[in-house]
């Protein structure tokens, strides 16, 4: 509850759209591949080091770990079609055989696949929940925000030292 309370609080601060947005699209690679992977590490890297949304990464990490296992037979398949792609043969081939590659793991079907299924599906996710994010602040945090329960318990003293100890 406390993470979706700051995934919230993060929607209606005032981080920038394209933060929550890459949280999310981070949270998707990482929810839907393998999590003790190379590349998971590098996801974190980077969203430590260009001070991504964490809430809405995790958030996203949750809801697409939970999704993975339903998907997990269409991520097989996928991979495994990708690594016996003859054309692709000598690539695998070369990439298992330096230590990069081995420690990557791509060399098994369920990462592969969902390394791939993933990032086809990383445009769409960014686009889309960019877009969402700016039609919850421009619609629905409105709306709420004009309510007359909101406007009441803002107005109160509580609320006020609430918001002292958030700054």
């Amino acid at each position: 509850m406390r993470l979706l309370a700051k995934f919230l609080k993060a929607l209606n601060s005032e981080a920038s759209p394209w933060q929550i947005a890459l949280g999310i699209t981070l949270g998707l690679i990482v929810g839907l591949t393998p999590l003790m992977r190379l590349h998971n590490l590098v996801i974190l890297f980077l969203l430590l080091f260009f001070r991504i949304n964490i809430a809405s990464f995790l958030v996203a990490f949750g809801f697409f770990s939970g999704l993975a296992y339903l998907l997990d037979p269409v991520m097989i398949s996928l991979g495994e079609s990708v690594l016996t792609a003859g054309s692709l043969q000598d690539l695998w081939t070369a990439w298992y055989n330096s230590s990069v590659g081995r420690l990557s793991q791509f060399n098994h079907t369920l990462t592969m696949g969902s390394l791939v299924l993933s990032l086809l599906a990383s445009p769409l996710v960014l686009l889309a929940s960019r877009y969402l994010v700016l039609q919850y602040r421009q619609r629905l945090m409105v709306w709420v925000s004009k309510l007359k329960l909101v406007q009441a318990l803002k107005a109160s003293r509580l609320y006020q030292i609430y918001e002292s100890l958030g700054n």
